[in-house]
């Protein structure tokens, strides 16, 4: 019988996405195919990726990461939401924590028995029903306790990660190298295809070097080398629901302990991120050119930085949006080859993860069954889709009528889904998660209630609870979560007993 297993991926540029990739495959095939990354330090990355979400821990410990070391190597806090400022209204705040929210009582989510509280004047905000939220907000942390009782709050704490993405990926460069992946430095000066069919044969190397393949992985960013600029394989453009067409960014120096959270404020054109990391703050400041220009938006992301500028601002341009095609012929786009959806909700480097993951459970021998490639676009789009409407919601659902960016949120349409969501939810506090969609009902519930989309009524089964007993459950929810943030350290505290990085 003819072998006709994948014997060779070769991997087109580095960053996050390559060095992911290439661990991942490094880790799972074990040597079972040979495995080339080709990159150019002069090109570089985009590198401002930062935040993550708690899917993160599943990759590291797939590879085996201890997450000591990774933290101290990476420059890396800890996450366990985002704080979300002036979005609805001016003044308003609110956190996406991760985790649940309160506890569930019979076959209700908790949060419907909070709607008829709060609608009663008996409950405060749904912050105070969130562990991840109180804590956040009093600058806690501590990773899920193993000497408490199962249903004790502390003992299944989420979280993820802020950290340094070059460290990120310099880290895992070593650790794919010493499992046998091998870099090669250089540009890629021409892409050779099959005549016959026009699967990519070949890369050609400025130095000359042609280097084949079997299975091609564009992780070459936006420009999409392979899979754009080669195969032609489409881009489908959201500027109409996600009007942020640039990024402006730039580290500070640290002033106090870092926050457990990401802060997302928005601001008159767009939005600003501040992400803590051990060694330096990351700052962004996401706009629409239509609405500022970049020399503007850079003046103002420095006016308002928390310390002193560490580096002048760099402006970033991008097209939301995603590939009509993220696996054509024998290339698979990863990262932002892929597609770019901003970082409102820090879902980069899960969309690489997920990509990898999806990969590894479609790879295909060297025939690349068309039912194969079908089945990863599909759940590759469907994926993406679901999380541009949930980072839509966070600009549809807001009063602001001060800017003309808001004005234009505010009034624009959105797809019909998430529009049916925002109806049903309103009607009565309920959110059905679509299958293996990455954002579950508590996220959704979290963002709809702080973009003051409040239910106008409740599940009618709440009704069958008595009135003390309804006060009872939600004043000691409240109660328990409360005690359980007093006992937690401060964040500070335990990165400092824990995983306290060199310094730089």
């Amino acid at each position: 019988m003819t072998d006709s297993r994948i014997k060779n991926i070769v991997i087109v540029g580095g960053g996050t996405a390559g060095w992911m990739a290439a661990a991942a495959f490094a880790k799972v095939f074990d040597g079972a195919c040979s495995i080339r990354l080709i990159e150019s330090e002069e090109i570089g990355t985009i590198g401002v990726g930062e935040a993550t979400v708690p899917h993160l821990k599943l990759y590291n410990q797939t590879l085996e990461i201890d997450e000591t070391e990774f933290i101290k190597q990476t420059q890396g806090t800890f996450k366990l939401g985002i704080e979300f400022v002036d979005w609805a209204r001016i003044g308003d705040r609110y956190i996406h924590g991760f985790g649940q929210i309160g506890h569930d009582y019979g076959l209700l989510p908790f949060h419907q028995y909070w709607v008829k509280a709060h609608r009663q004047g008996k409950a405060t905000s749904l912050d105070d029903y969130s562990l991840n939220a109180v804590a956040s907000l009093k600058g806690k942390f501590m990773v899920s306790a193993r000497d408490v009782k199962e249903h004790s709050p502390l003992a299944n704490i989420a979280y993820a990660y802020h950290f340094d993405a070059g460290l990120y990926a310099k880290y895992l460069r070593n650790y794919a190298e010493q499992r046998g992946v091998r870099r090669t430095e250089g540009k890629v000066t021409q892409v050779v295809q099959r005549p016959a069919d026009g699967y990519i044969d070949a890369v050609v190397m400025e130095s000359g070097e042609r280097i084949e393949g079997d299975l091609f992985v564009d992780c070459s960013g936006f420009r999409g080398l392979l899979i754009e600029q080669t195969l032609k394989a489409g881009y489908e453009d959201w500027s109409h629901w996600l009007p942020c067409n640039s990024a402006v960014a730039a580290p500070c120096e640290n002033v106090g302990p870092p926050t457990p959270f990401v802060r997302c404020t928005a601001r008159p054109a767009g939005w600003t991120w501040r992400i803590p990391l051990q060694h330096r703050t990351g700052n962004g400041y996401v706009y629409s050119n239509k609405y500022i220009s970049d020399d503007e938006a850079a003046s103002n992301l420095l006016g308002w930085l928390d310390g002193r500028a560490l580096g002048n601002p760099r402006v970033l341009r991008f097209t939301p949006g995603q590939r009509r095609k993220c696996w054509d012929k024998n290339v698979v786009a990863v990262g932002l080859s892929s597609g770019f959806l901003e970082p409102l909700e820090s879902t980069s480097i899960f969309l690489i993860q997920s990509a990898i993951a999806r990969i590894i459970n479609l790879f295909p021998d060297e025939g690349f069954s068309e039912v194969i490639r079908e089945r990863y676009n599909a759940q590759a789009a469907f994926e993406i889709e679901r999380i541009r409407d949930f980072i839509i919601l966070h600009y549809c659902a807001t009063e602001r009528d001060d800017t003309p960016f808001w004005n234009y949120c505010r009034t624009m349409s959105v797809p019909k889904e998430l529009s049916d969501n925002i109806r049903l939810f309103r009607d009565s506090g309920r959110f059905y998660r679509n299958a293996e969609e990455m954002f579950a009902q508590p996220s959704w519930v979290e963002v709809m209630v702080g973009q003051r989309i409040l239910p106008e009524r409740w599940h009618p089964m709440v009704d069958q609870m008595p009135q003390a007993e309804l006060e009872e459950l939600v004043g000691g929810v409240k109660k328990v979560l409360a005690n359980c943030v007093e006992v937690m350290p401060s964040h500070q505290a335990f990165i400092d007993r824990y995983c306290k990085a060199p310094k730089p």
